[in-house]
């Protein structure tokens, strides 16, 4: 008696609140706060370019009630094809993203792709983000950890949500408990990914605030020979599916043309769609939360 042989039940899995990770000391993500929406351009293309995104969704969030982290990549490292522009580089991309930073007050985010990029980054970013096909990677887990810095790890198309217990032991035993776990697709067959939604109730059921990344989850990876498809279509069902399971924050690349996007135009949201989507994402995520 008192013995439980198999571990929480669905319905607790469902019901728990994780812990919460506060970001630039100013508000959580996680427990039972309304969703964060961790959103920009896939690419830093340019300084105009991201500063007119944040800007946008900085006004648009504040009117809606929404905490905002606002993400772009200075550098597109896994690109199709060797000819694809991949961003700004390191140097320039960490300049602009401090200025996002101090001018329009947004905390921000950025990915890494190798362990000496952690530290520069660290200076300047709230969050570090781990991309998919890296999150295995040791060192660089270790390395983003030490940086004191959330990190948020998206987890590999390749691998199981139950996988990424190991990624938070190794988190945990470099010293943080900072951490986000990202759900970005998985890989289901050629140039295809499908996503679990019970894998987003069992990761948030290891204690951890739990991202769905909505632009990415719909990507076709290479389907379009020397580049990346995707159904940007799909963004907001998915994103409404992933809210009414229970998450703690979106993520989703917007851009003001995405047609004619550096990388991920085929599911970057338009920069004037986002305001509709959120208002139906808040609905859900409140009717969630108040559970």
């Amino acid at each position: 008696m008192g013995y439980r042989l198999h571990g929480p039940t669905l319905k607790e899995k469902t019901m728990q609140n994780t812990k919460c990770v506060r970001v630039a000391q100013r508000f959580n993500i996680g427990g039972n706060e309304r969703f964060t929406l961790i959103a920009g351009p896939c690419a830093i293309e340019s300084e105009a370019m991201t500063m007119e995104v944040a800007e946008y969704l900085r006004k648009t969030c504040e009117e809606l009630g929404i905490n905002l982290v606002f993400k772009s990549s200075y550098d597109k490292a896994n690109r199709s094809s060797i000819k694809s522009p991949r961003g700004v580089g390191i140097e320039k991309g960490l300049s602009i993203l401090q200025k996002v930073k101090a001018e329009l007050d947004i905390p921000v985010i950025t990915d890494v792709h190798e362990t000496w990029q952690c530290a520069p980054v660290g200076e300047v970013v709230d969050m570090i983000q781990i991309p998919a096909f890296l999150s295995r990677q040791t060192d660089l887990l270790v390395a983003a950890a030490r940086t004191g810095k959330i990190v948020n790890v998206k987890k590999g198309q390749f691998m199981a949500p139950w996988d990424m217990k190991n990624v938070i032991t190794k988190l945990e035993e470099a010293g943080t408990e900072q951490i986000l776990l990202c759900e970005r697709g998985s890989s289901f067959g050629y140039n295809n990914l499908v996503v679990d939604m019970t894998g987003l109730v069992e990761m948030r059921s290891y204690g951890y605030p739990v991202v769905f990344d909505a632009t990415h989850s719909v990507q076709k990876p290479g389907g379009q020979g020397s580049s990346t498809g995707g159904n940007r279509e799909m963004v907001p069902p998915l994103m409404r599916a992933a809210l009414a399971v229970g998450v703690d924050a979106i993520f989703a690349e917007v851009h003001p043309d995405p047609d004619h996007a550096f990388s991920d135009g085929p599911n970057q949201l338009r920069m004037d769609n986002i305001r509709d989507i959120l208002l139906k994402a808040i609905e859900i995520d409140t009717i969630i939360k108040r559970q």
